[in-house]
């Protein structure tokens, strides 16, 4: 037992380092640009490039293309020429690193959900880690894709999207579910927009300790780095550090010990759902950076102590499972939602908690919970 804990100590401190490195909790660059009072006509395309030297042509064409580009709010042309007090936004996709690295192609299985020729839906599992970082350059999701996308080894330079195989976003290594993946630079750009205006729906299913007080609510407050644990994110509610973030949940079943909640995300920020419930005091169930590894809930006597530890068996992970995701499509237009089950893990853990919740009320009523 310590030496797997040891091994999920690692892999969270890589999961740490990358985000370190990918310096934000998304998967895209924003800039907004103020014109110059004395700057001259000059196309929009040509004016970025010359500006924003990281930003590769391609990505800046593409994100015009795809409404990404705005000026004084609306979405132009590239033959769109600047004047003298406009406001340019433009959101593009940034790549994992400027290391040089490259991801190579592996094969192996992949539960691909839906697939049109711009984009996937791919469920991910437990255990498995979304992309190539420090001390994870194989076996990730995303040497999965460029195996099954039939890519060849991709250098990982500014610009080129294929660095993380279409991915504008990434859940945990020990948080299941569902992904979408670009297929090719459009798309990317689209939904790298989606991700950035907030509008992609995203719906994560948690069994947290406790039971929330209401059964809705908001949860708010900066979420970034603890001050003294690198590896863990915390709220800082005086908003002097992190990233604003917003997370809306619902409480879809009470088992007193437990509750299962549903959880709509505003915002992305790393390990932004676990955070906000300890916050809150319901850390999620089995989540041992976040003192979910513990008995939160109920009196510590023997057999519940071998039952807790029974359930944290069947479920070795922090309970937490990305459900459903709702996007526009990027070509069609077309709002398209997508939906899973519960992992077999995840499922489990709840119906042990369903028959011990059950079996504690038949023999000594609500009042003898405890």
């Amino acid at each position: 037992m310590k030496d797997e804990r040891e091994e999920i100590d690692r892999d969270e401190d890589q999961e740490a380092l990358q985000a370190d490195l990918d310096n934000s909790d998304d998967f895209f660059d924003h800039e907004e640009i103020v014109i110059d009072a004395k700057q001259e006509p000059l196309r929009i395309d040509k004016f970025l490039m010359d500006r924003l030297a990281r930003i590769s042509r391609n990505r800046i064409q593409n994100g015009i293309k795809a409404g990404s580009v705005l000026v004084d709010g609306k979405e132009i042309k590239p033959n769109y020429k600047i004047k003298p007090g406009n406001v340019i936004s433009i959101t593009v996709p940034r790549s994992a690193n400027d290391g040089g690295d490259a991801i190579v192609p592996e094969e192996m299985p992949l539960d691909i959900r839906y697939e049109d020729e711009d984009l996937l839906i791919v469920f991910k599992p437990p255990g498995m880690v979304v992309h190539p970082g420090v001390g994870n350059y194989s076996g990730t999701l995303v040497n999965g894709l460029a195996h099954y996308l039939d890519l060849d080894k991709i250098p990982v330079t500014d610009g080129n999207y294929q660095d993380r195989v279409g991915l504008v976003h990434r859940i945990d290594k020990n948080t299941s579910g569902l992904l979408v993946v670009a297929k090719n630079d459009y798309t990317l750009t689209h939904l790298a927009k989606q991700f950035f205006n907030h509008t992609i729906e995203r719906t994560y299913y948690a069994l947290v300790w406790g039971e929330p007080e209401q059964d809705r609510g908001t949860i708010t407050g900066h979420v970034g780095r603890h001050p003294r644990f690198r590896q863990n994110y915390t709220v800082f509610p005086e908003g002097d550090q992190g990233k604003w973030a917003v997370t809306h949940y619902e409480v879809m079943e009470r088992l007193y010990y437990v509750s299962l909640v549903k959880c709509n995300l505003e915002t992305g920020r790393t390990h932004q759902i676990r955070v906000h419930m300890k916050h809150i005091g319901h850390p999620l169930f089995n989540d041992d950076r976040y003192g979910g590894d513990e008995i939160v809930k109920g009196t510590v006597f023997s057999k519940y102590k071998l039952f807790v530890g029974q359930a944290f068996n069947v479920l070795p992970r922090q309970a937490l499972h990305a459900k459903s995701l709702g996007f526009v499509h990027p070509r069609t237009g077309e709002f398209m939602h997508f939906d899973s089950d519960l992992p077999t893990d995840m499922q489990d853990a709840l119906d042990l908690w369903r028959r011990y919740v059950e079996g504690r009320r038949a023999a000594v009523g609500d009042k003898g919970l405890g």
